[in-house]
């Protein structure tokens, strides 16, 4: 139900449960953990990208599994919902949404970095409208991502939105014709991937941890992370690059 390959430096992660909708079960779980872990054990893969077949990107919990109180299957112990909501990672992750994210579906799209989607897709936390609560990241991350007044308006009426408004709103990264949101994220893995990959994953650390911190403690941590990048052979390679006057040739080390 869960997909992997290596394109070059970037793993594509596809979720192939096209008909029940792309809804999160105990084998989705396991296996969308099994990817990331895939993803962080391998040095030659920089970056990864979320993506899905048939026409929904991901309807979110399987109602099935809930109905039958069968919870725990829809977690796991290191990455809680979808085997991803909680997953502690270094690299970075772009969902390539081409259809509904909705429920579990967008909470999973709101845990990856970047968000490339087509006018297809929706977004949306309809848990409400079943007397349920959107538990698995979405009721942190989306007042985190969009202004706190939207934020609300979704989650208290359930209604969803189009990506076109996800777009205006910051929600998505990009926007883009049906059929062409994982080349679109394939694109904008490129953009991340021509740029030193420690640096990359370093940065990526420090903004999500600045949420917490205050604005002294960021900046020392970023001092201390430069500092531990002056030991790397990329650290070395970006300047001489730049005075040889030719891209740089990363090697992640």
């Amino acid at each position: 139900m869960i997909e992997f390959e290596a394109e070059g430096s970037v793993a594509l992660i596809t979720m192939n449960r096209p008909e029940a909708r792309n809804a999160i079960n105990g084998t989705m779980s396991s296996g969308l953990e099994d990817a990331i872990d895939r993803l962080e054990a391998d040095d030659s893969l920089w970056l990864g990208i979320l993506t899905h077949t048939g026409p929904v990107f991901s309807a979110g919990a399987d109602l099935k599994a809930i109905a039958e109180k069968r919870f725990r299957e829809l977690s796991t112990a290191r990455g809680g919902f979808g085997g991803i909501v909680l997953r502690e990672r270094t690299k970075p992750l772009i969902a390539a949404v081409d259809g509904p994210a909705l429920a579990g579906g967008t909470e999973i799209a709101l845990t990856c970095d970047l968000r490339v989607a087509s006018t297809a897709a929706r977004f949306g936390l309809p848990e409400v409208k079943r007397s349920l609560i959107a538990a698995a990241g979405g009721l942190v991350r989306l007042p985190r991502t969009i202004p706190l007044a939207i934020a609300m308006e979704i989650v208290l009426t359930g209604d969803p939105i189009s990506a076109e408004r996800a777009l205006a709103l910051g929600l998505i990264n990009e926007l883009c014709d049906p059929g062409e949101a994982l080349d679109a994220a394939r694109r904008l893995a490129a953009r991340v991937n021509a740029n030193g990959p420690l640096a990359v994953r370093e940065s990526r650390r420090l903004v999500l941890e600045s949420f917490t911190q205050t604005d002294a403690e960021s900046i020392t941590a970023a001092g201390e992370a430069q500092m531990n990048l002056r030991t790397t052979e990329d650290f070395a390679e970006g300047p001489r690059a730049f005075i040889e006057k030719r891209p740089p040739v990363w090697k992640g080390r």
